[in-house]
């Protein structure tokens, strides 16, 4: 897919953002200001609710990110933001909505209607950004993943070999049949876990951990909820991306 740069500015701290499409999805990408190019490349993953909603949170860590010499990027994901509405993905969130709103259990059907779809359809695209990405001047790799959908993550993880380190934030459902594909992770990863998130289980996160094949892998639990992640766990992920990325 052909990558073609859509605007440009110079962020205060000097960092470059520049919109892009990637075909016809809507994509960004920060590269630091004065670091030795190329820059290794940090994918930042999020929650289907559009760049546009997500951009503060998205631009915060891109900025921390630069900070430590990385570059970093993130695409719309499938259904999302200005993208095409994709009925399957409304099916299954209305699905979710009435389960919470009933006060029922979210069941497997419902979460594997919610993510696997999301999984096969964006995990291309993520790989296509790469594609497009790393032929840059600017960037040179290695590349690491850090965020959510962690099922997303995990795909990437399994099947992307120019992907070498991942931070995940268990923060999101998790179809059984991910828990086979962990096993095939290999890489370093950093899993954060928000002890008290009030939409996530937490067992099924910590089964989850347990089945991630890599040798070096480590869990770092904070108490509170979704929402309260708090600031110092931002430079345990830094320190554990500047370890494997440099």
């Amino acid at each position: 897919m052909p990558l073609h740069f859509t605007s440009g500015q110079r962020l205060d701290d000097g960092v470059l953002e520049r919109e892009f499409t990637l075909g016809d999805i809507p994509g960004i990408l920060w590269t630091p200001a004065s670091a030795p190019a190329p820059a290794p490349l940090i994918l930042l993953g999020h929650p289907p609710l559009g760049l546009r909603t997500m951009y503060p949170r998205l631009v915060a860590r891109a900025r921390h990110a630069a900070a430590d010499g990385f570059a970093a990027a993130t695409i719309e994901l499938p259904g999302s933001g200005d993208r095409p509405r994709w009925a399957a993905a409304e099916q299954a969130r209305a699905g979710l909505r009435r389960a919470v709103e009933a006060g029922e259990p979210v069941g497997d059907e419902i979460i594997d209607a919610l993510i696997l779809p999301l999984v096969d359809k964006a995990v291309p695209e993520w790989q296509a950004a790469l594609d497009a990405l790393l032929p840059l001047p600017e960037i040179g790799g290695p590349v690491g993943y850090s965020g959510g959908v962690i099922s997303i993550g995990v795909r990437l993880a399994a099947v992307e070999p120019r992907i070498v380190a991942a931070g995940f934030f268990a923060g999101s459902f998790v179809p059984r049949a991910m828990f086979e594909e962990a096993r095939q992770v290999t890489i370093p990863l950093h899993v954060l876990l928000q002890w008290d998130d009030e939409g996530n289980d937490r067992q099924a996160a910590l089964d989850l951990f347990d089945a991630f094949g890599s040798q070096e892998k480590s869990l770092h639990a904070h108490m509170g909820g979704h929402t309260g992640v708090p600031q110092f766990a931002g430079e345990a992920a830094a320190q554990f991306f500047t370890r494997h990325l440099r």
